[in-house]
């Protein structure tokens, strides 16, 4: 198990190498947490990550783009923690979290 803050409230929570960080992040009980189709296609989910290691599958390049990915922007629901992992909601996510 790995630890994932998300920097913008300080919360954290585990979560396996074989979960995406978004179910991870569902477990905290917050409602209005936007998850959307799952699978990268529909964007809603999109974290920039600060710090840490993680494994992803592919994403819809219409809601990330190879230059927004290579500065850490994905979607939670695509990425895999492969270590620690210190995280910023943005995007339609960012609302929910930051209740």
């Amino acid at each position: 198990m790995f630890q994932i803050t998300i920097d913008d409230t300080d919360e954290q929570y585990a979560c396996s190498e074989t979960k995406h960080v978004l179910a991870g992040m569902q477990q905290l009980g917050k409602k209005g947490i936007p998850v959307g189709c799952r699978s990268g296609g529909c964007g809603v989910c999109k974290v920039r990550v600060l710090e840490g290691e993680y494994a992803s599958k592919k994403m819809s390049r219409d809601h990330v783009t190879a230059e927004e990915e290579a500065e850490g922007v994905v979607l939670a629901c695509r990425i895999f923690p492969q270590s620690d992992i210190r995280l910023s909601v943005i995007g339609k996510l960012n609302k929910a979290v930051n209740r």
